[in-house]
């Protein structure tokens, strides 16, 4: 399995609807993040499927390396420069 690139050093605040399912990019390689475009194809990574409880705002991980994917848990804050 590949690596995940990180995407971003911050969460992505996204207006999440009740009950619609997002697929959050696991890779790090989609133009259109936090979520899949396609772009693992050949990695070994796979996106993650994610149904939205209730709506609102929710900070999807930009780093791709939280514990609680595919939400951020605040790992981004231990990565290097």
């Amino acid at each position: 399995m590949g690596n995940p690139v990180i995407a971003s050093k911050t969460p992505f605040a996204v207006e999440v609807e009740s009950g619609k399912t997002y697929y959050w990019c696991s890779c790090g390689r989609s133009q259109s993040q936090p979520f899949c475009d396609g772009s693992h194809k050949g990695t070994g990574l796979a996106p993650l499927a994610w149904t939205a409880e209730k709506s609102g705002t929710v900070y999807f991980c930009g780093c791709k390396h939280t514990q609680t994917p595919p939400l951020c848990d605040g790992s981004h804050k231990r990565l290097g420069p």
